[in-house]
Parts: C-alpha cells; structure tokens; sequence
C-alpha cells in the first residue's frame, strides 16, 4: 500500500487547505534572539536541521521575522526540536473553525462492528504553509535562519487547518468514517461493507498524497482505541491507561480575601503552602 511509509521523504504538494497565517493589521514582524543551548542540544540541532534541509521541509530564509529553537525531551528520551512561536501567534488572527463534537463521534462509532483506525505520518508536516506566508515561520538557530515550509504543532489555528484539509478530502465520505485530527477512523457492521470503505479511503489518502503511519494503523478490529476510549461493538469505556484520578477540591479559593504564605524548613529540605 503506497499510502504507508515509514518516514516523511519530500515537501508535501500545494492544496487548497494550505496553513495561512494573516497577521493583525498595523502588526510589526516580531523577531527574537536564539536561545542558549547545551552542547548536546547544539548537536542535535545540527542533526535535525540537516536531515530537514534533506527533505525540503526548511530552506534558508533572511526574511524579517525570527522565532527561537528550543527541544522537549520526549518519553522514549530523544528531543525534539519545537520552533517558538508565541509573540508570532500573539499577533495572528486566529482561525474559528469549529471542531466536531467528540460525543457525537462516540455516537456514531458505537453502532459499528468492524473498525479501522489509520494515523497519519507526521500530520501537520503534510500539510503546506500557503504560498507568501513561507517567511513568517523564519527561525533563528545559531547556525542559520530557516523557513518552515511545512505546518508546525506551535504555530496557531494549526488543529483547524488539519480538519479543513481532511473534511476536504474525505468530504463524500462523512457519513461512513470519522475524522479527527490526525486519525480517521472507518466503522461499519458488515465486514464486506467495511473492506470496500478501506479501498475508497486508501485511494483518497494516494490521491491527495497523505501518507500513513504503517505501526500506528489498526485494521479491521472488532475494538479501537480512540480519543482516550476503548470501543467495542456497541460499548465505550474510558482506557484505563489514560485515566487521570485526582484528590477531589474541598472549597474553592475566595479571592476578595487576604492570603497567607507558611513556610518551613529543616536540613533536608524547604516547604511552603498557601492559606
């Protein structure tokens, strides 16, 4: 199936959904200074804007604008390099898509028997930044300043544009399958019937040159994980992996009174709490 790849390998094609971003009138471009990194993280950074300079998803940029680098350790320990857009976001006119209902999409899956859950690659990397707006992603790093040709995660109205782009391309489909973000999920209760849904959507997704996160997709299963739930034939659950549980609040703060910070100390360690 040409629609699953294991990695990103080029610029994605120019749609009609690409990522604007239309600044406030009278906004002045804002531009920072890179921030300070670690040895470590200076080499991977060199590592990463290589391998994007590769695959033509970043060029060479002397435009006027300039937002930082910065890496978040993700939880199997490598780091990720985030671009810092919020005094660019700041200035952004923001995009008011509205996103569906989750509870009207649990609705609708749980009349199905048969599901496929199929995860885009890298989502927001598929998608374009519009044609003019490319030098309003300039970052600054210490050893070149790069546009980003491809949507960031940090960029604002980023969730819109991906569900205006899948609503597009999966538009005569709706009714069938659900779309969120970057997962589409396929239901149905008749297993013929949902193999011949898998064949119109994976032509879709090689037409409009979306490709798929093969070890991510699931087909055909008679239970899905989607949105934080478990669905099986008919029932909904919340995964219990993803549960959050916390202590219940006793009384809410009243903040037309006065507050007291106590603090304490020993030799192994200090502590305050406010009252």
């Amino acid at each position: 199936m040409s629609f699953l790849l294991n990695c990103l390998k080029s610029y994605p094609p120019q749609r009609v959904f690409d990522h604007a971003t239309e600044l406030e009138y009278g906004a002045r471009p804002p531009t920072e200074a890179p921030y300070r990194m670690a040895p470590a993280e200076l080499a991977e950074l060199r590592k990463q804007l290589d391998w994007l300079l590769e695959a033509r998803l970043i060029q060479s940029s002397k435009a006027p604008y300039g937002s930082p680098v910065l890496f978040q350790r993700k939880q199997d320990g490598s780091m990720k390099m985030c671009v810092d857009y919020r005094a660019l976001n700041k200035v952004t006119i923001k995009n008011k898509y509205s996103i569906m209902n989750v509870m009207d999409l649990f609705d609708k899956l749980t009349k199905a028997k048969f599901y496929t859950k199929i995860n885009l690659r890298s989502g927001y990397w598929q998608v374009s930044v519009a044609r003019g707006d490319e030098p309003k992603t300039r970052c600054v790093t210490r050893y070149d300043s790069f546009e980003v040709l491809v949507m960031s995660f940090s960029l604002t109205s980023t969730p819109a544009t991906f569900c205006n782009l899948m609503n597009n391309v999966l538009y005569e489909f709706l009714d069938r399958f659900v779309v969120y973000l970057d997962d589409i999920v396929i239901y149905l209760d008749s297993l013929n019937g949902h193999l011949t849904h898998l064949r119109v959507v994976f032509q879709k997704l090689r037409e409009y040159e979306l490709y798929a996160k093969k070890e991510k997709c699931e087909f055909c299963c008679e239970q899905i994980t989607f949105l934080g739930h478990v669905i099986n034939q008919g029932k909904i659950q919340m995964d219990r992996k993803k549960a959050i549980s916390s202590q219940p609040v006793l009384r809410l703060p009243q903040f037309d009174k006065s507050f007291e910070v106590k603090v304490d100390a020993s030799d192994r360690a200090l502590g305050g709490v406010l009252v």
